[in-house]
């Protein structure tokens, strides 16, 4: 704990004592800054280039996280089609480049059938397929967690509002998320002793949730009035909505993790572990958010 000291009148001191964090921050602050400049200047440079970056920058990222969790379910015993998943990821979020929603929608239709009828017949025709509907559910679980979701952070990019380029939107989300984030960490570390699901991770706190509704409210009504023009109103829908979708996304890959015995899906972000353990809470915000920025943008009055 530290202390200074300020002169009184007549020579003495008042003690001054900086307030003690409850928590410890859980990872090497020098590297997850780092890590986290390079990855702002990717989200950056992808802004200024446009639509097509954005979505190029988001299908790597996709891409990496899916082989990360794939990888993990593999060595947990789980008979998982890794590139083909990969590939069928891929499928999803790019056919929601041409087609919107309704393309994603589609393209994970077919990504369903395809794994579907893959894991029946994994072994030949003349073989009986093992742990069937298990691994078939995981992973149409892993198509909906990442590319599915992740289509809608790509997404973002297209929403139509002709006096705004899809760069406003796509600044307004990650504003939102980097705030949240910000709020979370230190209102966890400094006040957090509630635990909101001790059971599935011990270290995440009423405090810290608060942390980041906070922040993300006031970047959200920020974001909304003053970079997509829009009301206000839906600024708090959007900051609320984010942060609730983010905390549960953090708690799923938590609940995921506990489940396969691991601490990171991978240490490929100095600092922050793997892709998806950066991304855990993003994608599912990322859906809310698509429907929000489409709302503030039918909304604007310009």
């Amino acid at each position: 704990m530290t202390s200074t000291r300020e002169p009184r009148p007549g020579g003495s001191h008042i003690r001054i004592r900086a307030p003690k964090p409850k928590n410890s921050a859980g990872r090497d602050l020098h590297d997850a800054i780092i890590t986290g400049l390079v990855l702002g200047a990717l989200v950056i440079a992808a802004l200024l280039l446009g639509t097509l970056a954005w979505y190029v920058l988001v299908a790597v990222a996709v891409g990496l996280a899916m082989w990360e969790v794939l990888t993990r379910l593999r060595e947990a015993g789980y008979a998982q089609p890794r590139t083909l998943l990969v590939i069928l990821g891929q499928v999803i979020l790019w056919a929601s480049f041409p087609f919107a929603s309704g393309g994603a929608l589609g393209g994970f239709a077919f990504a369903v059938l395809v794994l579907m009828y893959q894991r029946l017949f994994h072994k030949g025709k003349d073989s009986k397929p093992e742990n069937y509907l298990r691994d078939t559910s995981v992973g149409i679980f892993v198509l909906v967690w990442i590319p599915l979701f992740g289509s809608f952070a790509a997404m973002i990019s297209t929403i139509d509002e002709s006096t705004l380029p899809g760069s406003m939107f796509i600044l307004s989300f990650m504003l939102c998320v980097v705030a949240s984030d910000i709020g979370g960490y230190v209102a966890g570390v400094m006040f957090g002793t509630h635990p909101m699901a001790p059971a599935v991770s011990p270290s995440k706190s009423w405090e810290g949730f608060a942390g980041s509704l906070t922040f993300g409210i006031i970047t959200g009504v920020l974001a909304v009035t003053y970079l997509i023009k829009g009301p206000w109103w839906v600024g708090i829908a959007l900051g609320a909505a984010l942060v609730v979708c983010a905390t549960m996304g953090d708690l799923v890959e938590s609940q995921f993790k506990r489940e396969l015995g691991i601490k990171d899906m991978s240490h490929l972000l100095p600092g922050h572990g793997g892709i998806m353990d950066r991304l855990d809470g993003m994608l599912p915000a990322a859906s809310a958010t698509y429907i929000l920025l489409n709302a503030a943008a039918f909304l604007s009055p310009f």
